[in-house]
């Protein structure tokens, strides 16, 4: 019977069954896809386009969504912000989305407009995630403490979110000790005054109650006081 069967036979795998979870992913304007905040190379695929991306333990396909032809295979990485995108492939001409951060950049000011003209001719389109995050800064601190940490973070060479993050809350935190003692004598002298010319003593006050007193148990029992 297994001489029968052997002509049949085919050899085994090499590798036992690989799981694997399938997601929809659109291709975003850098040509990346974006996978636990990480990008990766999407090409061919057209930008705009919705992409199938097969995740395994230790990398990722990504398929054509209507055929699953392969398109690319990439090796998962384990730091989040990782960019998975040759050099060759990066995209630099600005596009829409580019020229709207580069304008909030310029409304921050002069070294925030540099720094993020800056970071996107080294990167290109997939930087814009780094700009994002600077000019969102805008949100939450006064315009002139980003820009100053923008110059900073150029002089110390690190251009970096993080970094210009970082920078900004050191610049907010000093500014707000400095005001710290007018705070403090502010709230001294809202304090509780007990004793001044114009406040009548204590005694004063309590004779004033006890005769009070006087009258109203004169007042019940019919007698004058």
């Amino acid at each position: 019977m297994f001489e029968q069967e052997r002509a049949h036979l085919q050899a085994l795998a090499l590798t036992g069954m690989q799981y694997f979870t399938e997601v929809q992913r659109s291709v975003c304007d850098d040509s990346c896809v974006r996978i636990d905040h990480s990008s990766y190379a999407a090409r061919p695929a057209a930008i705009g386009s919705k992409v199938l991306v097969r995740l395994f333990e230790r990398r990722l396909e990504i398929r054509d969504l209507r055929t699953q032809e392969l398109l690319r295979t990439h090796t998962r990485v384990d730091r989040p912000g990782t960019v998975v995108l040759p050099m060759a492939e990066r995209v630099f001409n600005p596009s829409r989305e580019t020229r709207f951060i580069l304008a909030q950049a310029r409304a921050i000011g002069p070294q925030a407009s540099r720094l993020c003209q800056m970071l996107f001719g080294i990167e290109g389109r997939v930087g814009q995630r780094k700009l994002w995050g600077i000019v969102n800064l805008a949100k939450r601190y006064p315009g002139h403490f980003i820009d100053a940490a923008c110059a900073q973070a150029m002089d110390h060479g690190v251009h970096s979110y993080s970094h210009v993050k970082a920078i900004t809350e050191w610049l907010v935190a000093d500014a707000l000790a400095a005001l710290q003692p007018q705070g403090e004598v502010a709230q001294t002298q809202l304090a509780l005054t007990q004793q001044h010319e114009l406040i009548r003593s204590a005694q004063e006050y309590g004779d004033l109650f006890a005769h009070a007193a006087t009258a109203q148990d004169s007042a019940m029992t019919g007698q004058q006081p």
